[in-house]
């Protein structure tokens, strides 16, 4: 899905923000607002595909002289 995401970002990119023809208007949504969606679509497909759900595990040994 994130590909195709891309690629409408990268064709919405080239065309123009706002159209107008016989009385009809036709606007995108911000370019801003498209890398977010992006962005935000990215993490959540990062967070699903870890198996620990982003907790890490871990052992703490105190440092000093052993």
């Amino acid at each position: 899905m994130p590909e195709d995401v891309q690629q409408t970002i990268q064709q919405n990119a080239q065309q123009p923000r706002r159209a107008s023809a016989d009385g009809v208007e036709a606007e995108q949504h911000p370019l801003p607002d498209q890398i977010a969606a992006d962005r935000y679509l990215a993490s959540k497909e990062a967070v699903d595909a870890t198996p620990s759900r982003g907790l890490r595990w871990s052992k703490l040994q105190p440092g000093g002289a052993a």
